[in-house]
């Protein structure tokens, strides 16, 4: 249930937050949670190498689904817990969605219940796990190692990175599995009877892979750059990178302190970025997909001055029924503007679409324009 203030003018008065008005509030009935045996701690290797511990469970039916898995965050947060494999546990949805461990059932614990020690060894491929003095996460540091291989390929694919349709979690693992694939660029040497020789494949989908493979090569390079899983490179970093230096060729050349002067591109991200491309193995990579055809430069890379919407500030709330929102924010972004998550008064304009979040309450208090869908086409139309 949620209370709102009714008057309008009030409403003005109270404003909002970056998140949420502050003349609404809700009021939520408390997560439905069930008790089940925590069977074991196992850990998951991601794309980055970070080895996260997450709970199997016996399993239990919670707010309309049968939970079988759930997130334990870090080693240190399952020793302040206390949670031990064997115990009964309590477990919720965390916002009705993601199952999460709340704590053990001390009075039920089994007498030979012992507390959870991190492995020291990566699952995957045996390599030896490292933790810096002042990090919580434990990384695999192998490149070459299977369950990274098997995530950095999922995130190559993905529909924000090269938008490969048809390569999901199956498919990669029998691709890791047979020996086809060791990396990206691999991708684009697969030949047609080899991919049809897999499980579940034949002829007509081993064809329908390999053309969105090919498709896939016309991608711009900001989705080569976020594809290829650099930590602390997101969607935006890349973008703004991209847009920057126009080519992997000149961003190899780039210092961090010269990445860092880069708009939306903090001292951690640049670090990072100046990391990977210290690594000899990660260059090498990014010869094999220059040489496969992957867009490696910006098409006619521009001043960012000269771009029509330079300096301009844009956010997107609610839906539109002419593109996606992912459109849209390349539309801005490739005209030199920039996508904000939140409002202020330095937003240069507020686009809403259908069912306009408390965004459009925030910049009409402001008094930044706020375009319609309409407004907006003409907008980057004109542009």
């Amino acid at each position: 249930m949620v209370v709102k203030v009714d008057d309008l003018a009030l409403r003005a008065r109270l404003g909002a937050t970056n998140k949420s008005p502050r003349w609404a509030t809700a009021f939520k009935f408390p997560a439905l949670q069930a008790t089940t045996r925590l069977r074991q701690i196992a850990v998951n290797v991601g794309r980055t190498g970070a080895v996260t511990p997450y709970a199997v469970l016996e399993p239990v039916a919670l707010s309309g689904s049968t939970i079988q898995l759930a997130t334990l965050h870090n080693e240190q947060e399952i020793a302040r817990r206390d949670i031990r494999p064997g115990d009964l546990v309590i477990i919720e949805k965390g916002g009705d969605v993601i199952p999460k461990v709340l704590g053990p059932v001390l009075a039920d614990r089994p007498a030979d219940a012992l507390p959870w020690e991190m492995p020291r060894e990566c699952p995957a491929c045996g390599s030896r796990l490292v933790r810096p003095d002042d990090a919580v996460v434990w990384r695999c540091l192998n490149a070459s190692c299977p369950a990274r291989l098997r995530r950095s390929l999922l995130h190559f694919a993905s529909r924000r990175a090269m938008n490969i349709e048809g390569l999901g979690e199956a498919l990669v693992d029998q691709l890791v599995a047979s020996g086809l694939v060791a990396d990206a660029a691999d991708l684009y040497a697969l030949q047609a009877d080899s991919v049809a020789a897999l499980d579940r494949m034949g002829p007509k989908s081993a064809q329908k892979l390999l053309g969105q493979i090919a498709r896939s090569r016309e991608a711009d390079f900001w989705r080569v750059l976020f594809g290829l899983g650099i930590r602390h490179v997101g969607e935006r970093v890349a973008q703004s990178l991209a847009a920057a230096f126009g080519s992997m060729s000149s961003l190899s050349t780039a210092t961090a302190d010269t990445m860092q002067a880069v708009r939306d591109v903090g001292p951690v991200a640049a670090a990072a970025v100046r990391e990977y491309l210290d690594e000899p193995h990660n260059l090498a990579l990014v010869d094999r997909l220059r040489a496969a055809g992957l867009q490696l430069e910006s098409p006619e890379p521009q001043a960012a001055g000269s771009l029509p919407l330079a300096g301009a500030t844009i956010v997107l709330t609610g839906s539109l029924a002419g593109m996606t929102r992912d459109e849209a924010a390349q539309a801005v972004t490739s005209r030199g503007g920039r996508v904000s998550g939140s409002v202020s008064k330095k937003t240069t304009y507020v686009v809403a679409g259908a069912d306009p979040g408390s965004k459009l309450a925030r910049a009409r208090e402001l008094g930044v324009t706020v375009l319609d869908e309409e407004a907006f086409s003409r907008l980057i139309m004109g542009t």
